[in-house]
Protein backbone atom coordinates (compact mmCIF):
# COMPACT_ATOMS: atom_id res chain seq x y z
CA UNK A 1 0.00 0.00 0.00
CA UNK A 2 0.98 3.23 -1.15
CA UNK A 3 1.86 6.46 1.23
CA UNK A 4 -1.13 8.38 -0.89
CA UNK A 5 -3.62 5.29 -0.43
CA UNK A 6 -3.19 5.14 3.47
CA UNK A 7 -3.49 9.06 4.08
CA UNK A 8 -6.67 8.47 1.38
CA UNK A 9 -7.90 6.04 3.74
CA UNK A 10 -8.11 8.23 6.85
CA UNK A 11 -10.30 10.14 5.50
CA UNK A 12 -13.97 9.90 6.65
CA UNK A 13 -16.20 7.81 4.85
CA UNK A 14 -19.31 7.11 7.06
CA UNK A 15 -20.98 10.40 8.39
CA UNK A 16 -23.70 10.20 10.75
CA UNK A 17 -25.20 11.51 13.98
CA UNK A 18 -26.74 9.18 16.78
CA UNK A 19 -29.00 11.54 18.47
CA UNK A 20 -28.86 10.41 22.21
CA UNK A 21 -28.59 14.03 23.96
CA UNK A 22 -30.97 17.19 24.09
CA UNK A 23 -28.75 18.96 21.55
CA UNK A 24 -30.51 21.38 18.63
CA UNK A 25 -27.40 21.51 16.46
CA UNK A 26 -24.35 19.40 16.40
CA UNK A 27 -21.43 19.56 14.98
CA UNK A 28 -19.48 16.13 13.43
CA UNK A 29 -16.52 15.43 14.56
CA UNK A 30 -14.08 15.68 10.93
CA UNK A 31 -10.25 16.33 10.96
CA UNK A 32 -8.92 18.87 9.62
CA UNK A 33 -12.70 18.82 7.86
CA UNK A 34 -11.62 16.29 4.99
CA UNK A 35 -14.18 14.44 3.69
CA UNK A 36 -13.74 11.98 0.90
CA UNK A 37 -15.68 12.14 -1.89
CA UNK A 38 -17.80 9.07 -2.44
CA UNK A 39 -18.32 8.89 1.27
CA UNK A 40 -21.64 7.78 2.76
CA UNK A 41 -24.10 10.16 4.36
CA UNK A 42 -27.20 8.88 6.83
CA UNK A 43 -29.65 11.49 7.84
CA UNK A 44 -31.96 9.92 10.31
CA UNK A 45 -35.94 11.04 10.40
CA UNK A 46 -36.32 14.02 12.42
CA UNK A 47 -32.69 15.12 11.24
CA UNK A 48 -31.03 17.28 8.56
CA UNK A 49 -27.46 17.64 7.61
CA UNK A 50 -25.88 21.13 6.79
CA UNK A 51 -22.11 21.42 4.82
CA UNK A 52 -20.77 24.56 4.88
CA UNK A 53 -17.78 25.67 2.83
CA UNK A 54 -15.39 28.45 4.82
CA UNK A 55 -18.32 29.43 6.82
CA UNK A 56 -20.76 29.44 3.79
CA UNK A 57 -23.85 27.25 4.02
CA UNK A 58 -23.69 25.24 1.07
CA UNK A 59 -25.70 22.11 0.83
CA UNK A 60 -28.95 20.98 3.12
CA UNK A 61 -30.13 17.35 3.43
CA UNK A 62 -33.08 15.71 4.68
CA UNK A 63 -33.81 12.53 6.13
CA UNK A 64 -32.19 9.90 3.79
CA UNK A 65 -29.51 7.65 2.80
CA UNK A 66 -26.82 9.54 0.48
CA UNK A 67 -23.21 8.97 -1.28
CA UNK A 68 -21.27 12.29 -1.68
CA UNK A 69 -20.71 13.34 -5.36
CA UNK A 70 -20.81 16.48 -7.31
CA UNK A 71 -24.38 15.40 -8.49
CA UNK A 72 -25.81 15.47 -5.44
CA UNK A 73 -24.04 19.05 -3.80
CA UNK A 74 -24.78 21.11 -6.49
CA UNK A 75 -24.12 24.08 -4.52
CA UNK A 76 -20.47 22.91 -3.09
CA UNK A 77 -19.58 22.00 -6.34
CA UNK A 78 -20.18 25.49 -7.69
CA UNK A 79 -18.30 26.73 -4.90
CA UNK A 80 -15.51 24.84 -5.36
CA UNK A 81 -15.86 25.61 -9.11
CA UNK A 82 -15.62 21.72 -9.74
CA UNK A 83 -16.27 21.25 -14.10
CA UNK A 84 -15.88 17.17 -13.68
CA UNK A 85 -16.38 14.54 -11.68
CA UNK A 86 -13.79 14.72 -8.94
CA UNK A 87 -12.84 12.34 -6.21
CA UNK A 88 -10.32 13.39 -4.25
CA UNK A 89 -10.95 14.55 -0.50
CA UNK A 90 -12.71 17.87 -0.02
CA UNK A 91 -12.92 20.11 3.04
CA UNK A 92 -15.95 21.26 4.94
CA UNK A 93 -18.30 21.42 8.22
CA UNK A 94 -20.73 19.23 8.82
CA UNK A 95 -23.75 19.83 10.97
CA UNK A 96 -26.34 17.95 12.40
CA UNK A 97 -30.24 19.67 12.96
CA UNK A 98 -32.24 18.20 15.47
CA UNK A 99 -36.02 18.85 13.96
CA UNK A 100 -37.90 16.96 16.11
CA UNK A 101 -40.03 18.86 18.58
CA UNK A 102 -38.66 19.94 21.90
CA UNK A 103 -41.41 19.97 24.73
CA UNK A 104 -42.01 20.22 28.05
CA UNK A 105 -40.35 24.19 27.76
CA UNK A 106 -41.27 25.98 31.06
CA UNK A 107 -41.86 29.40 30.78
CA UNK A 108 -43.16 31.59 33.39
CA UNK A 109 -42.82 35.53 34.80
CA UNK A 110 -39.72 36.39 36.53
CA UNK A 111 -41.26 39.65 38.14
CA UNK A 112 -45.70 40.58 38.23
CA UNK A 113 -47.43 41.63 35.44
CA UNK A 114 -49.23 45.00 36.10
CA UNK A 115 -52.57 45.14 34.75
CA UNK A 116 -55.85 46.98 35.49
CA UNK A 117 -58.53 44.78 36.04
CA UNK A 118 -62.79 46.20 35.73
CA UNK A 119 -63.85 44.94 39.25
CA UNK A 120 -60.11 45.31 41.46
CA UNK A 121 -58.54 47.73 39.63
CA UNK A 122 -54.83 48.20 39.38
CA UNK A 123 -53.46 44.69 40.51
CA UNK A 124 -50.12 42.51 39.79
CA UNK A 125 -50.65 39.05 37.96
CA UNK A 126 -48.13 36.46 37.48
CA UNK A 127 -48.28 33.24 35.20
CA UNK A 128 -46.71 30.12 34.02
CA UNK A 129 -47.10 27.29 31.08
CA UNK A 130 -44.98 25.18 29.41
CA UNK A 131 -44.50 25.24 25.03
CA UNK A 132 -43.05 23.05 22.59
CA UNK A 133 -40.66 24.44 19.42
CA UNK A 134 -38.91 22.70 17.04
CA UNK A 135 -36.62 23.31 14.11
CA UNK A 136 -38.26 24.65 10.86
CA UNK A 137 -35.93 25.93 8.50
CA UNK A 138 -32.51 24.40 9.53
CA UNK A 139 -30.63 26.77 7.48
CA UNK A 140 -32.29 30.14 8.53
CA UNK A 141 -31.94 28.91 12.19
CA UNK A 142 -27.82 28.41 11.57
CA UNK A 143 -28.13 31.89 10.24
CA UNK A 144 -30.10 34.09 12.98
CA UNK A 145 -29.00 31.75 16.23
CA UNK A 146 -26.81 29.28 15.94
CA UNK A 147 -23.49 30.64 14.16
CA UNK A 148 -19.90 28.46 14.05
CA UNK A 149 -20.60 26.65 17.42
CA UNK A 150 -19.83 23.46 18.31
CA UNK A 151 -22.96 22.03 19.32
CA UNK A 152 -25.89 24.11 20.54
CA UNK A 153 -28.75 22.36 23.20
CA UNK A 154 -32.20 23.78 23.88
CA UNK A 155 -31.02 25.52 27.14
CA UNK A 156 -28.72 28.28 25.23
CA UNK A 157 -31.68 29.72 23.34
CA UNK A 158 -34.77 28.90 26.21
CA UNK A 159 -34.07 32.11 28.06
CA UNK A 160 -34.46 34.27 24.93
CA UNK A 161 -38.05 32.30 23.85
CA UNK A 162 -38.83 32.66 27.64
CA UNK A 163 -38.25 36.37 26.85
CA UNK A 164 -40.82 36.60 23.56
CA UNK A 165 -43.58 34.33 25.34
CA UNK A 166 -43.75 36.25 28.83
CA UNK A 167 -43.47 39.85 26.70
CA UNK A 168 -46.33 37.71 24.56
CA UNK A 169 -48.60 36.94 27.20
CA UNK A 170 -48.46 40.70 29.04
CA UNK A 171 -49.39 42.58 25.79
CA UNK A 172 -52.24 39.79 25.07
CA UNK A 173 -53.77 39.57 28.55
CA UNK A 174 -53.58 43.47 28.45
CA UNK A 175 -55.53 43.91 24.91
CA UNK A 176 -57.83 41.13 26.13
CA UNK A 177 -59.30 42.90 28.85
CA UNK A 178 -60.95 39.94 30.88
CA UNK A 179 -61.75 40.17 34.50
CA UNK A 180 -59.10 38.30 36.25
CA UNK A 181 -62.32 36.24 37.98
CA UNK A 182 -62.94 34.86 34.73
CA UNK A 183 -59.25 34.25 32.98
CA UNK A 184 -59.61 30.49 34.37
CA UNK A 185 -62.02 29.83 31.66
CA UNK A 186 -60.16 31.63 29.09
CA UNK A 187 -56.63 29.74 29.56
CA UNK A 188 -57.26 27.02 26.15
CA UNK A 189 -58.38 30.17 24.22
CA UNK A 190 -55.69 32.45 25.66
CA UNK A 191 -53.09 29.70 24.77
CA UNK A 192 -54.21 29.54 21.05
CA UNK A 193 -54.39 33.49 20.35
CA UNK A 194 -50.72 33.66 22.30
CA UNK A 195 -49.17 30.87 19.90
CA UNK A 196 -50.53 32.47 16.38
CA UNK A 197 -49.25 35.83 17.86
CA UNK A 198 -45.53 34.28 18.35
CA UNK A 199 -45.54 31.93 15.48
CA UNK A 200 -44.53 34.90 13.18
CA UNK A 201 -41.43 35.38 15.48
CA UNK A 202 -40.69 32.06 15.79
CA UNK A 203 -40.53 31.25 12.37
CA UNK A 204 -38.37 34.59 11.66
CA UNK A 205 -35.39 32.45 13.74
CA UNK A 206 -36.21 29.44 11.51
CA UNK A 207 -38.26 27.87 14.49
CA UNK A 208 -41.83 26.65 14.93
CA UNK A 209 -43.75 27.42 18.11
CA UNK A 210 -45.31 23.84 17.66
CA UNK A 211 -47.68 24.23 21.49
CA UNK A 212 -47.96 26.26 23.81
CA UNK A 213 -49.88 26.14 26.97
CA UNK A 214 -51.17 28.49 30.10
CA UNK A 215 -51.23 26.02 33.01
CA UNK A 216 -51.58 28.89 35.66
CA UNK A 217 -52.18 32.94 36.04
CA UNK A 218 -52.50 33.92 40.02
CA UNK A 219 -53.23 36.97 41.80
CA UNK A 220 -50.46 38.24 44.98
CA UNK A 221 -51.14 36.18 48.06
CA UNK A 222 -52.91 39.77 49.76
CA UNK A 223 -55.23 40.10 47.27
CA UNK A 224 -56.06 36.51 47.01
CA UNK A 225 -57.05 36.29 50.59
CA UNK A 226 -59.27 39.59 49.70
CA UNK A 227 -61.35 37.88 47.11
CA UNK A 228 -61.41 34.95 49.70
CA UNK A 229 -62.86 37.50 52.39
CA UNK A 230 -65.45 38.49 50.15
CA UNK A 231 -66.20 35.16 48.78
CA UNK A 232 -67.25 33.83 52.72
CA UNK A 233 -69.43 37.55 52.91
CA UNK A 234 -71.17 36.33 49.90
CA UNK A 235 -71.67 32.89 50.85
CA UNK A 236 -73.21 34.02 54.19
CA UNK A 237 -75.66 35.90 53.42
CA UNK A 238 -77.65 37.12 56.00
CA UNK A 239 -75.19 37.35 58.65
CA UNK A 240 -78.11 37.60 61.25
CA UNK A 241 -78.51 33.75 60.50
CA UNK A 242 -75.32 33.19 59.83
CA UNK A 243 -74.49 34.47 63.48
CA UNK A 244 -77.39 31.75 65.11
CA UNK A 245 -75.92 28.91 62.75
CA UNK A 246 -72.42 30.09 64.16
CA UNK A 247 -73.78 29.93 67.99
CA UNK A 248 -75.46 26.45 67.13
CA UNK A 249 -72.18 25.21 66.11
CA UNK A 250 -70.38 26.60 69.22
CA UNK A 251 -72.46 24.61 71.76
CA UNK A 252 -72.35 21.47 69.51
CA UNK A 253 -68.53 21.51 70.09
CA UNK A 254 -68.52 22.42 73.59
CA UNK A 255 -70.94 19.35 74.36
CA UNK A 256 -68.68 16.60 72.42
CA UNK A 257 -65.74 17.99 74.15
CA UNK A 258 -64.90 15.49 76.77
CA UNK A 259 -64.03 16.60 80.51
CA UNK A 260 -60.43 16.95 81.70
CA UNK A 261 -60.71 16.78 85.87
CA UNK A 262 -62.41 19.96 87.65
CA UNK A 263 -60.00 22.60 85.60
CA UNK A 264 -61.74 20.71 82.13
CA UNK A 265 -65.03 21.12 83.67
CA UNK A 266 -64.75 24.57 84.79
CA UNK A 267 -63.30 25.93 81.92
CA UNK A 268 -66.47 23.99 79.82
CA UNK A 269 -68.77 25.42 82.14
CA UNK A 270 -67.34 28.96 81.41
CA UNK A 271 -67.09 28.56 77.75
CA UNK A 272 -71.06 27.18 78.10
CA UNK A 273 -71.96 29.82 79.68
CA UNK A 274 -70.47 32.51 77.53
CA UNK A 275 -71.33 30.49 74.41
CA UNK A 276 -74.95 30.20 75.93
CA UNK A 277 -75.21 34.20 76.26
CA UNK A 278 -73.99 34.54 72.53
CA UNK A 279 -76.69 32.28 71.22
CA UNK A 280 -79.64 34.00 73.65
CA UNK A 281 -78.23 37.19 72.17
CA UNK A 282 -77.74 35.79 68.23
CA UNK A 283 -81.57 34.49 68.64
CA UNK A 284 -83.14 37.72 69.70
CA UNK A 285 -84.77 39.72 66.46
CA UNK A 286 -82.71 42.28 65.51
CA UNK A 287 -84.10 45.70 65.54
CA UNK A 288 -84.90 46.04 61.75
CA UNK A 289 -87.53 42.71 62.25
CA UNK A 290 -89.90 45.21 64.52
CA UNK A 291 -92.35 46.97 62.55
CA UNK A 292 -92.60 50.56 63.14
CA UNK A 293 -96.36 50.59 63.63
CA UNK A 294 -95.67 48.12 67.26
CA UNK A 295 -94.09 51.05 68.66
CA UNK A 296 -95.99 53.56 69.82
CA UNK A 297 -95.26 57.14 72.43
CA UNK A 298 -94.61 55.99 75.74
CA UNK A 299 -96.60 58.54 76.91
CA UNK A 300 -98.84 60.40 74.50
CA UNK A 301 -100.27 63.47 74.74
CA UNK A 302 -103.37 64.58 76.53
CA UNK A 303 -105.73 66.58 74.64
CA UNK A 304 -106.26 68.80 78.12
CA UNK A 305 -102.28 69.03 78.26
CA UNK A 306 -100.39 72.21 78.46
CA UNK A 307 -96.52 72.75 77.19
CA UNK A 308 -94.70 75.78 78.91
CA UNK A 309 -93.52 78.02 76.83
CA UNK A 310 -90.07 78.16 76.15
CA UNK A 311 -89.49 82.26 76.68
CA UNK A 312 -92.10 83.01 79.89
CA UNK A 313 -93.58 79.65 80.93
CA UNK A 314 -97.15 80.17 80.46
CA UNK A 315 -99.07 76.89 79.59
CA UNK A 316 -99.94 76.73 76.04
CA UNK A 317 -102.63 74.63 74.79
CA UNK A 318 -102.54 71.98 72.08
CA UNK A 319 -103.84 74.18 69.80
CA UNK A 320 -102.33 77.40 70.73
CA UNK A 321 -98.96 78.15 68.29
CA UNK A 322 -98.12 80.94 69.89
CA UNK A 323 -97.77 81.72 73.53
CA UNK A 324 -101.00 84.14 74.32
CA UNK A 325 -98.56 86.36 76.74
CA UNK A 326 -95.23 86.70 74.80
CA UNK A 327 -95.77 85.82 71.50
CA UNK A 328 -93.45 83.58 71.47
CA UNK A 329 -93.79 80.87 68.84
CA UNK A 330 -94.54 76.88 70.04
CA UNK A 331 -91.50 74.36 69.69
CA UNK A 332 -92.66 71.54 67.40
CA UNK A 333 -93.02 68.23 69.73
CA UNK A 334 -90.00 66.02 68.99
CA UNK A 335 -90.09 61.88 69.36
CA UNK A 336 -87.32 59.43 70.79
CA UNK A 337 -85.92 57.68 67.32
CA UNK A 338 -85.12 54.54 69.71
CA UNK A 339 -88.84 53.90 71.52
CA UNK A 340 -90.85 56.50 70.14
CA UNK A 341 -91.61 58.41 72.74
CA UNK A 342 -92.56 62.01 73.44
CA UNK A 343 -89.82 64.80 74.10
CA UNK A 344 -89.72 68.53 74.94
CA UNK A 345 -87.58 70.85 73.53
CA UNK A 346 -85.32 70.61 76.52
CA UNK A 347 -84.71 67.40 77.28
CA UNK A 348 -81.14 66.19 76.11
CA UNK A 349 -82.15 62.38 77.18
CA UNK A 350 -85.27 60.60 76.34
CA UNK A 351 -86.94 59.56 79.69
CA UNK A 352 -88.63 56.49 78.43
CA UNK A 353 -85.83 54.48 77.23
CA UNK A 354 -82.69 56.55 78.57
CA UNK A 355 -81.43 57.24 74.67
CA UNK A 356 -79.56 60.51 74.03
CA UNK A 357 -81.36 62.74 72.41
Amino acid sequence: MGLFSFIKGQFIEVIEWTDDTNEIVHQFPVYDKAIKMGARLTVRESQAAIFLNEGQIADVFGPGTYTLSTQNMPVLTALKSWKYAFNSPFKADVYFVNTRNFTDQKWGTTNPIMMRDPEFGAIRMRGFGSYAFRVQDPALFLKEIFGTQSSFSSDQIGGYLKSVIVSGVSDLIGEAKIPIMDIAVQYDELSSALRTKLEPIFNGMGLSLSGFFIENISLPEEVEKMIDRKSSMSIAGNLDQYMKFQAAESLRDAANNPDSGLAGAGASLGAGMAMGQMFNQAMKPSADAVEPQSAAPAHPASPVDTEPCAQCGHGLKPSEKFCPECGTPRLEKKFCTECGGSLSSTMKFCPSCGNKV
